[in-house]
């Protein structure tokens, strides 16, 4: 009975330090350019209409926003921010699994 809970205690310790190892890494090289975060949320490329349904005034407000806040930077700060959610809940129960581990020992 022994034997089993330390094997046990090793495979948790194991599997839970890699939870916690593995999205770090892979957040570094996120932050550092190495590697893009997993694209969620895409960005709309948006075509101001040249139609006569819109008056001058509405046109030159679109412009504005379009000039003032970037359309990728929206779908990117998204992007960035479910990944750390993903990463933080990985490493959260990766302590967990590591801490179970332990106990067994």
């Amino acid at each position: 009975m022994a034997n089993i809970n330390k094997i046990l205690g090793y495979m948790l310790l194991g599997i839970g330090l890699l939870l916690i190892i593995v999205p770090l890494f892979q957040t570094y090289n996120i932050f550092t350019g190495i590697s893009a975060a997993p694209e969620i949320f895409k960005s709309q490329k948006t075509q101001i209409s040249q139609g006569n349904n819109l008056d001058v005034q509405q046109q030159l407000i679109e412009k504005a926003l379009l000039n003032m806040i970037p359309v990728d930077s929206v779908s990117k700060s998204l992007n960035l921010t479910s990944w750390m959610l993903l990463a933080w809940t990985l490493i959260f129960g990766g302590s967990k699994l590591a801490g179970l581990g332990i106990r067994l020992l």
